[in-house]
């Protein structure tokens, strides 16, 4: 499985293509017009074609491509999780509708704005509720295996063994022993 990042609008989102051969799904578009032209080239030089695309949450700087994609390709939004081996974990907290994206043979797994390196998403937009987005992160993700590689809305990657070390929203519960920082 291929990941290539892009990183997209003034609010330097993280929109990914995930690909297996020539298939691929797009996942929180948040291309500008002016970026999609380097999302088409690298589609064309890799030989992919787009089979779906997967939500993080609705937030303008995840989705801001969207329309534009789905007219292009003709492809559905949500649909081609289960064809890429993922689990759609809901995590609501930065909004209600928050999922991440888990693929446990390869250890990927896309939080959006729910998990970054070294921090947690913003609570205090609407719909934004932090008790919840704690909860989501210590009961759903946290405990996913330390090898785990945390592909985030923003920013860049990171490992669930490093956030739980590190992560100093996560503190009460680093366990030191979980990862060698040399």
């Amino acid at each position: 499985m291929k990941i290539k990042r892009f990183v997209c609008n003034a609010f330097q989102e993280n929109a990914y293509v995930v690909s297996e051969g020539a298939d691929c799904i797009i996942i929180d578009p948040g291309f500008t017009s002016s970026e999609l032209p380097a999302l088409y080239d690298y589609l064309a030089a890799e030989g992919l074609t787009p089979t779906a695309i997967l939500l993080t949450h609705s937030h303008p700087d995840h989705v801001c491509g969207l329309q534009a994609l789905v007219e292009r390709f003709g492809i559905a939004v949500q649909a081609g999780a289960a064809l890429y081996g993922f689990t759609v974990i809901k995590t609501p907290g930065h909004t209600p509708d928050s999922v991440c994206y888990y693929n446990e043979a390869e250890h990927i797994l896309f939080t959006g704005d729910t998990l970054f390196a070294g921090t947690i998403g913003r609570t205090d937009l609407p719909g934004g509720n932090y008790d919840d987005e704690i909860r989501s992160i210590m009961e759903k993700l946290i405990f996913l295996p330390g090898e785990t590689v945390i592909y985030p809305g923003h920013g860049p990657a990171s490992t669930i063994a490093r956030e739980r070390i590190q992560n100093p929203f996560l503190e009460p519960f680093n366990e030191r022993e979980e990862l060698d920082l040399d």
